[in-house]
Formats: C-alpha cells, sequence, structure tokens
C-alpha cells in the first residue's frame, strides 16, 4: 500500500492519529487504548465507537501487540523515528534512560538506577533495556512481570498465571523459550533476505526486458517504416509504369485513327470523282466517249474495310495493371513474411531432445539435437512420460509464457510433424493430431502433401518445399505459426489458442518408408536474416 493509505488503515477512528497503544474490541475495531478507555469511562454502556455493537459487559482490553509493532515499523518508515526512553525521575532536564523497572514500571537514568544496584529489596526488581511502555511486560491481571512463556497457549505469563490458570500447561523462562525461538528466526531472516534479493533480481530482469523490448520495438519500427518505404517505391514505380504505358497506348491509338482517317478521307476524295464522272457519262450524247472510259470508271475502287469500333484494346491494356498488381502483392507478401519472420527469429532458444520420451525406435545421438527413425528397438523403461507407438519425441524445454521460436532442418525428408504440444497429451497408443487434444503441428506425407493439423487436416500449397522448418509461438496470444526460413514465407499459423499448460516443441521423423525417409530431423541454430 502507498504510504497514504496506509496511514489511513493505522488511524484511530476516535482522536484521528496514529495508532497508539492499539488494543481490539470483540467486534474486531482497533482503537488507542487510551482514548478507548475515556469512551467507556464517561460512558454508561460499553459499545464499539465505530460499528456501535454493545457488549453486555466491559470487555478486558489487552494490547494488539502485533498492530502495535506495525504501527512502529510505519512510523520509523515514514520518517517518523523511535523516540528516545527517558528517565521518569529527572525533574529539569532528562536524560536518557538506562533500564527500565518492571516492578516499578519507571524507567531510569544511570544516577536514578543506582538503588537498584545497591539496596537489597530492589536488587531483586526485574530490570529490562528502557521502553517506553513498561506496563506491556506486566501481567494485566496480577501486575507481576511476565517472566515465563506458556507454550500451550503461546503466551507471556507471570508467575502468579504460572500456578493458577496455566497450571497444567508447559511453561519456561522467557530467556529459554527466546534462545530457541533466536534460531528460527534466523531462518526466517535468512528466508526473507532471499526473497528479498529474489525480488530485486526480478527487478533488474524486468528493467532490462523493458530495455530491451525499447530497442527491439525502435529497431521494429524502423523496419516497419523501410518496409512500408519500400512498398510506396514500388507502387510508386508501378504507377509510373502503367501510366507510361497507357500514354504509349494511347499515342499509338491516335496515331492509328489519324492514318485511319487520311485514308478514309482520300477514298472518300476518289469515290466523290467517280460520282461526277458517272454523272456525266449518264447524260452524255458522246457514245463512242462513254464506251473508252466505261472501263476505268467500273473498275473496283481500292477501298479499306472500315474497321469495327470493339473493346479489344481496352482488354488487353488491362492485363499489364493485373501483372504489375499480382508483382506487387507478391512483394508485399514477401516483404511481411521476411520483417515478421526477422521479428519472431530474436525469440529463439536453445533444445535438446528428451530422451525419456521417445519412443525406443528413435535414435538420438548424446547431443540431443537430431533425431531419426531406426531399424532397431531399444530396451527402454515404459515410463509414463514415453510415446510408445507414435515415432515421436518433445523437448525437455517446456514453456508456460511468453514467445519462443525454434528451427528444425527438415531436407531430403518425405515425412515428419513439427509443432509443440501440451503437457498432458495423451503418449500411449493410437494418438490424434490436433489441437482439441493438445497437438499444434504441421505435417508432410509423400514428399509433396503438406498439411496443418486441424481437426480436419487442411492441405496447404507451398511454392517451394521447405529445406529449415521455424516454429514460433507467443503462448498469451495463443498463437502457434510456422515459416519456410530459406524462402522467408510463411506457411500456417493456429490462430486464437487457449494455452493453459506447458508446451513442449514436438518432433516426428516418421518411419524410413523404406530408405526413401531416412534423413533426420535436426535442431538447427537459428541465423538471423539480415
Amino acid at each position: 500500500s502507498s504510504s497514504g493509505a496506509l496511514s489511513d488503515e493505522l488511524q484511530c477512528s476516535i482522536c484521528l492519529d496514529v495508532f497508539t497503544d492499539p488494543v481490539s474490541t470483540p467486534c474486531g475495531h482497533n482503537f488507542c487504548k487510551s482514548c478507548l478507555k475515556q469512551c467507556w469511562d464517561t460512558s454508561q454502556d460499553y459499545h464499539c465507537p465505530l460499528c456501535k455493537e454493545t457488549f453486555s459487559k466491559r470487555p478486558d482490553l489487552k494490547i494488539n501487540t502485533t498492530l502495535r509493532e506495525i504501527v512502529q515499523l510505519f512510523k520509523e518508515r515514514s520518517g517518523q523515528k523511535k523516540s528516545e526512553v527517558l528517565c521518569d525521575m529527572c525533574d529539569d532536564k532528562k536524560l536518557k534512560a538506562l533500564k527500565s523497572c518492571l516492578v516499578c514500571q519507571i524507567s531510569y537514568c544511570e544516577t536514578h538506577l543506582e538503588p537498584h544496584q545497591r539496596i537489597p529489596n530492589l536488587k531483586k526488581h526485574k530490570l529490562i533495556d528502557p521502553v517506553e511502555n513498561p506496563e506491556d511486560f506486566i501481567c494485566q491481571k496480577h501486575e507481576k512481570p511476565l517472566e515465563l512463556y506458556c507454550r500451550d497457549d503461546q503466551t507471556c505469563v507471570c508467575m502468579l498465571c504460572a500456578v493458577t490458570e496455566h497450571k497444567t500447561h508447559n511453561t519456561v523462562a522467557v530467556e529459554e523459550e527466546s534462545g530457541e525461538r533466536k534460531p528460527q528466526l534466523m531462518k526466517i531472516q535468512t528466508d526473507v533476505k532471499q526473497k528479498i534479493q529474489e525480488r530485486m533480481n526480478k527487478i533488474q530482469d524486468i528493467k532490462h526486458s523493458a530495455e530491451l523490448r525499447k530497442n527491439y520495438s525502435e529497431k521494429e519500427k524502423s523496419e516497419s517504416v523501410e518496409l512500408f518505404s519500400a512498398l510506396i517505391r514500388s507502387i510508386e514505380r508501378c504507377q509510373t509504369e502503367w501510366l507510361e504505358m497507357m500514354e504509349q497506348k494511347q499515342k499509338a491509338a491516335e496515331k492509328h485513327d489519324e492514318d485511319l482517317i487520311k485514308d478514309l478521307e482520300q477514298e472518300i476524295s476518289e469515290l466523290k470523282w467517280r460520282d461526277i464522272e458517272l454523272e456525266k457519262l449518264l447524260h452524255t450524247e458522246d457514245h463512242l466517249h462513254l464506251l473508252q472510259i466505261y472501263p476505268s470508271v467500273c473498275s473496283p475502287v481500292n477501298i479499306k474495310n472500315c474497321p469495327e469500333v470493339s473493346n479489344t484494346e481496352i482488354q488487353l491494356s488491362v492485363e499489364p495493371l493485373v501483372k504489375a498488381l499480382t508483382k506487387l502483392q507478391k512483394t508485399l507478401d514477401e516483404k511481411l513474411s521476411e520483417t515478421v519472420l526477422k521479428r519472431v527469429q530474436q525469440y529463439a532458444v536453445d533444445l535438446t531432445l528428451d530422451p525419456d520420451t521417445a519412443i525406443p525406435t528413435l535414435t538420438l545421438p548424446a547431443n540431443g539435437q537430431i533425431v531419426r527413425y531406426g531399424d532397431i528397438k531399444h530396451e527402454l523403461p515404459d515410463n509414463p512420460e514415453r510415446f510408445d507407438t507414435c515415432a515421436c519425441v518433445l523437448a525437455k524445454e517446456g514453456f508456460s509464457s511468453g514467445r519462443f521460436y525454434f528451427e528444425v532442418q527438415v531436407k531430403e525428408k518425405t515425412d515428419w510433424d513439427l509443432g509443440v504440444a501440451r503437457e498432458s497429451i495423451n503418449r500411449k497408443g493410437k494418438i490424434i493430431m490436433c489441437p482439441e487434444d493438445g497437438y499444434w503441428t504441421v505435417i508432410l506425407r509423400n514428399e509433396n502433401q503438406y498439411k496443418a493439423a486441424e481437426v480436419s487436416p487442411l492441405s496447404l500449397s507451398l511454392r517451394v518445399k521447405p529445406e529449415v522448418v521455424g516454429v514460433f509461438v507467443d503462448y498469451e496470444e495463443g498463437l502457434v505459426s510456422f515459416y519456410d526460413v530459406k524462402s522467408r514465407s510463411h506457411i500456417y499459423s493456429f490462430t486464437g489458442q487457449s494455452f493453459t499448460e506447458k508446451l513442449y516443441p514436438y518432433f516426428s521423423p516418421d518411419n524410413t518408408k523404406k530408405g526413401k525417409n531416412a534423413a533426420p530431423l535436426i535442431i538447427s541454430q537459428v541465423k538471423l536474416l539480415k
């Protein structure tokens, strides 16, 4: 709690100040001892000043020592230093007390303590280090020093208590009990210091993570700006090429139209001349002349066919735009996939295969980075963690929060399974690969049949055959994504999942398929893309 909030909780509702010698009423509320005493001394009944609950008889109030220690700690931490205990006997200038007497219930300086060190009767008095409230060390019932500790009731008692209500109880001197408690306190103190150190380390880890996240965020922003700048340049280049092509098309169309009009105008002129000549011949009386020029005016005119107006040119002109947009979309996909892959690679983890989970037909070299299917079935204990029919193995490392990424070489394989699995998966007998049963995997069958292992397996169409597959998990986001590292492309993602258990990387090299699938799965060292 903040200092202000804690101050409110430690405040007496009567005097509105921080508790002094706090006592608790039977109803559970706390007040200063003197405040509550004064309230009850002037009242005809005994009720709680806060909730007004009335008590049939006046409660026997005892100081709540735990609450008082909390108040004292609060005062020290809030700058209210513990007051110095002064001598009660000094008249003028109060000197620092050296001891407090539990019998006299007075604190003495060195001078006024002298009689207790000299007079025989006073020597019998119980002296302790100076305290502000000596009455706290006195039995409220018998007004005797609390010199014994009752182990049955776990409370300090006086000599009279020990021979009356605590007669049959196990009581020991407070010094003895304190001596036995100190080793426990030392252990508790060690634990407290360890917890303090752990929390300080945690704070440093959080600060370090925040700094890394900030630096990475700045880098991510820079990469995003670079990506979209490249995309904008590609769009502008595409736009320029498109406009230039359209302009060329327009100029070509205009020239074509001009040439066609010129030809048509020339043909019209020739036809008009013939029309005039034919008109003359129709009205001529010169029969000889008519017969002489008849062949020339009746011969076929070399007229070009008028082309019909169509949308062919318009339709053809759209094709380059479609190609440009397709190319732009491909560039966009590649850029985005590459950027995302660069980002998730930052969460690369080191993995080691767990031999205690591997089916006995799998072979795992000592380095724990390679798994292959073997022809020999090893004699291994059938422990609960081990798969007994599925040719698979889990990593030793499990993750219950955050993000992690790893890469696996699948080169030269015709069949494999990769992904993650939750801790409580069924490992015996037939296994159904789907998220509902705790598996989030992508599989390859028969060299080129890629599928996402959903409840109904989903076929995947990949442009190239992956040689290294990257697997990324964001636990809190419920995301499992797969990437082709070499082509820097996205393969598939399980989204909107809800993870509640540890997730373990999952590997299955499948059987050898008569030697065609003999290559191993290899956990690769992640090489960050540039």
